[in-house]
């Protein structure tokens, strides 16, 4: 039963099909995507307001679980080695030790929940869609903030790495899925054979 369910799963753009050098290509697309979503940014402190979670859902339910997972540890990898491809365009290593790095590893888990789950059909509904979008962005806001009661305390983190995101969090899931149920009706998201 779970074997037909998964291969009747709506798979988004396919890629789990496609060559090696396609996937290569899928992720250097990916990381494009996610560096210019984090510089589209809000300075706050002590974590900016950026696109970054609606770029790391896109990824996860466009890509899948696997690949999703991949791309954004791809794009983490470039900032870590300097690249400027975080919020106002940071890169290193100590971007991964400050206030930020509970969000920056939050990503790829979030990528990987978000693509298990468009794996599994729950991306073909829009409002459904929207709900997933919206986990995968709470779930990025506890991780995160789970570090900031590390450096900061449970009130700071709370006020200042939640609750400002909340809005933004609702904001960009019905955004990711808005855009995810018009590629689906456009014929760019397939169904496997």
């Amino acid at each position: 039963m779970t074997q037909m369910t998964l291969s009747n799963a709506f798979v988004p753009l396919k890629l789990a099909d496609r060559s090696i050098a396609w996937k290569a290509f899928a992720v250097v697309i990916g990381t494009a995507f996610l560096a210019v979503s984090s510089w589209i940014s809000v300075p706050m402190f002590p974590v900016p307001v950026t696109m970054q979670t609606f770029a790391v859902t896109m990824i996860g339910a466009l890509y899948g679980w696997r690949l999703g997972g991949l791309t954004v540890l791809a794009w983490l990898g470039e900032a870590m080695i300097g690249m400027p491809v975080l919020s106002g365009g940071a890169g290193g290593f100590i971007q991964f030790v400050g206030p930020t790095a509970g969000y920056l590893a939050a990503f790829p888990v979030v990528a990987a929940v978000v693509g298990f789950l468009a794996e599994r059909g729950l991306t073909r509904n829009p409002f459904v869609s929207a709900a997933v979008m919206l986990f995968g962005n709470l779930l990025c806001l506890v991780l995160g903030a789970s570090w900031l009661v590390h450096l900061f305390g449970l009130e700071t983190a709370w006020t200042a790495g939640v609750l400002p995101f909340l809005i933004g969090a609702v904001l960009k899931s019905g955004l990711a899925a808005a855009v995810i149920e018009m590629l689906r009706r456009s014929g760019i998201m397939v169904r496997k054979p």
